[in-house]
C-alpha cells in the first residue's frame, strides 16, 4: 500500500514540476524542446515495448499493449507537431526555399 503511495507522490511531483518547468520557456525554444522530448517518448516506446515482451499474464499483456500504443501515438503526434510548428518559420516565397532566396 505504501508503494502506491509513493508512486503516485512521485507522478505528482513529476507533474507539477514539468508543469512549471515549461510554462517558463520562451516561445522561441518550443521547437527544440519539442524535438528533445520526441526522442524522449521514442525511449519510453521502447521500454514499454520491453515491459511487453516480460509480460505473462493477460493483464500485463493488456496494460503493455496499451502502454506500446500510447507511447507511438505519443511518439508520432510529437513529429507531426514538430514538422507544423517548422512550417511555420518555412518562407512563404515559392522559390526561395529551394534558391536559398537570391532572386
Amino acid at each position: 500500500m505504501i508503494d502506491g503511495f509513493l508512486a503516485l507522490y512521485i507522478f505528482m511531483l513529476a507533474a507539477f514540476t514539468g508543469y512549471e518547468i515549461i510554462a517558463r520557456v520562451p516561445v522561441i525554444l518550443h521547437t527544440p524542446l519539442m524535438s528533445g522530448s520526441n526522442f524522449i517518448h521514442g525511449i519510453v516506446l521502447v521500454g514499454a515495448m520491453i515491459a511487453l515482451g516480460h509480460a505473462h499474464t493477460t493483464f500485463e499483456t493488456v496494460i503493455g499493449f496499451i502502454g506500446v500504443l500510447l507511447g507511438a501515438g505519443n511518439a508520432a503526434g510529437g513529429y507531426v507537431v514538430t514538422e507544423r510548428m517548422l512550417e511555420m518559420f518555412k518562407s512563404s516565397k515559392p522559390g526561395a526555399a529551394r534558391t536559398g532566396g537570391s532572386h
